[in-house]
């Protein structure tokens, strides 16, 4: 048969300089597809035969595909290059995108690490909280251990009525007040006065900004400074906020005659 005939002393058959340079004939055939690395010559037989030569252009495409270049780059960019200036350049480049990609790797490590802690710590598999945890993760949420302690009712609330945006947001609006609150107990300013109203006023929208209107959400609001097994300073942070909190929608709710919360409660 043709393909048994010799071959030609200097040339080597895919199959030989797939088992030299440890890569497969598939990819071989492709690299002659995408006019990367052709053969330099067919046997009689339509065998594709190599040269040393080739060995040596397959070797630079194997080294800059290692470095993270694509097929196209290679053939389009790299091959043309004729100065050590140009390629310097071109190789700059590929460093830049490949610490891009170890940032956004180590990135990734640290969410699954995170993630892998409060998993460790819900009672329930529940992978819709695990999805809302992730995107808080990529959104620098600090406070993504707060989902954990939501029930579904309130994660439904809030996926329904926030954005990314709009959630992280709120969430600067909320410490913003609780630092607030604090600032305002630690100064002794009392609740009645024209600074704590103006406060309870600016809290008071919060919430309602919150719960759209549905009171029931009320005591899931609360309950953001009461969640068990928290950070402690989160915690005790809270629980001062809250109690100036009290007191001011307390006069707050007095002078407009209503407690919103007691009408939750009926």
């Amino acid at each position: 048969m043709d393909k048994n005939k010799a071959i030609p002393q200097g040339y080597m058959t895919v199959g030989e300089v797939a088992k030299k340079m440890d890569v497969t004939v598939r990819t071989l055939q492709h690299y002659d597809r995408k006019g990367l690395l052709s053969p330099s010559a067919i046997s009689e037989g339509g065998r594709r035969l190599y040269t040393d030569k080739d060995i040596v252009k397959l070797h630079q495409i194997l080294s800059l595909k290692h470095l993270g270049f694509s097929l196209n780059d290679i053939k389009n960019r790299l091959i043309s290059l004729e100065t050590s200036t140009e390629i310097a350049a071109v190789l700059s480049e590929q460093a830049n995108a490949v610490r891009q990609k170890i940032e956004s790797l180590s990135e990734s490590l640290r969410e699954l690490e995170v993630l892998r802690e409060e998993v460790l710590q819900m009672q329930s598999v529940d992978f819709k909280k695990y999805a809302d945890i992730i995107v808080n993760l990529q959104m620098k949420n600090d406070f993504y251990w707060l989902i954990k302690h939501f029930d579904e009712q309130t994660l439904d609330h809030i996926r329904s009525h926030f954005d990314k945006d709009s959630g992280k947001a709120f969430m600067d609006k909320f410490i913003r007040l609780q630092n607030e609150a604090i600032r305002l107990q630690n100064a002794g300013i009392p609740a009645d006065s024209d600074e704590g109203q103006n406060f309870a006023k600016a809290y008071w929208n919060m919430i309602t900004d919150f719960t759209g209107g549905d009171m029931s959400m009320l005591p899931k609001l609360i309950e953001l400074g009461q969640f068990q097994n928290t950070d402690q300073r989160w915690k005790e942070k809270q629980d001062i906020a809250n109690r100036y909190v009290e007191q001011v929608l307390g006069v707050y709710f007095s002078h407009l005659g209503v407690d919103p919360f007691q009408e939750e409660t009926k």
